[in-house]
């Protein structure tokens, strides 16, 4: 097949390139060509921004599209009218967090919505260079939410849209899943959030780039959650134990304990979240299943980050409590 990749150097678009590419087919990457592209030298790229003329694309025929770059509706509707007539199928890359209330994850639960103008603003943030101003909060998922109603005009019953919760595996730029493979592989007392047995998920990038593939060269239509690994807290970090060998020593702290004293969730502890919230991190993913997505041994995703963060020379954390802020916390703990 021939494929169009829009985005694609960081990280998810980066493992799709990889599995369509380890499926044989030939792929061209349309981007601004500001990151390192080097690992993939049979790679056509095409330079060029979403935020102005798509003419680079034009003329061009693929069997399949792949968007995972697109965060304001906008950005989807330009490359609507210049692919709609070039291409037999689109697949969008959204976000679990579409859904109105965020405990709920069918694909058919009620979508989050956004007003016309909160929509300019957030476009002329992203435009600005600004994106993480414009997408922080809720505002993100709604604007998911009209990128994929944007598709759906373009594209009809062409259109896939994935909707995945948190990802994680080797390239991910945001360290939430990363901070945790490399603190328990540091060793020493570890500061484990909240209660051991609440439920944490996760998806290896490599598992939804290799469906989202297989899904376009089916040229599978509709919306699906795509959710990942489920396991625990303590089976999350029990796993990094397992694979680095570092003998850690995992000190958890109660819930109020980590609110009494501000700590943030999800970025200064990642994949902790309030009790009440919790039900995020649940998403209801059987429909993608019964369509083949299927997900890798939750060792193979933590060895696999692991070997990617040492290569990388212990680049800074952007997720993750800083280790001055730990041993305050950990000093506070109750002994035992």
């Amino acid at each position: 097949m021939r494929l169009l990749v829009l985005g694609g150097t960081v990280f998810v678009g980066r493992h799709i390139v990889e599995a369509a590419l380890a499926r044989g087919h030939s792929v061209a990457m349309f981007n601004r060509g500001h990151e390192d592209t080097g690992a993939f030298p049979q790679v056509e790229r095409i330079i060029g921004d979403r935020t102005g003329d798509l003419a680079a694309l034009r003329g061009r025929q693929w069997d399949g599209v792949i968007d995972v770059s697109a965060y304001v509706p906008s950005f989807v509707d330009r490359a609507a009218r210049a692919l709609a007539g070039a291409c037999a199928h689109y697949a969008f890359v959204s976000t679990r967090s579409v859904y109105a209330d965020l405990l709920k994850s069918r694909e058919e639960d009620p979508l989050a919505e956004i007003g016309d103008a909160e929509v300019a603003e957030a476009e002329s943030l992203v435009v600005e260079g600004r994106a993480d101003a414009a997408l922080y909060g809720p505002r993100y998922g709604a604007l998911k939410v009209r990128c994929e109603r944007a598709a759906a005009l373009g594209f009809g019953d062409r259109l896939l849209i994935v909707r995945p919760g948190l990802v994680a595996g080797p390239h991910d730029p945001t360290d939430r899943f990363t901070y945790w493979v490399r603190r328990v592989a540091r060793g020493g007392d570890v500061l484990a959030p909240g209660r051991p047995d609440r439920t944490v998920r996760f998806i290896d990038a490599r598992d939804l780039g290799s469906w989202i593939i297989r899904s376009v060269e089916r040229c599978l239509a509709g919306t699906f959650n795509a959710g990942g690994t489920g396991t625990t807290m303590q089976g999350m970090l029990d796993a990094c134990l397992r694979v680095s060998r570092s003998g850690a020593r995992l000190r958890w702290a109660d819930e109020s304990f980590l609110l009494e004293r501000r700590v943030g969730p999800w970025n200064e502890l990642p994949l902790w979240i309030p009790e009440d919230k919790n039900g995020f991190l649940e998403v209801a993913d059987g429909r993608a299943m019964r369509e083949g997505l299927s997900y890798s041994a939750l060792e193979v995703t933590t060895a696999d980050t692991l070997a990617w963060d040492r290569a990388r020379a212990q680049a800074p954390m952007k997720a993750g409590l800083a280790e001055a802020r730990e041993a305050e916390l950990l000093a506070e703990l109750p002994a035992g």
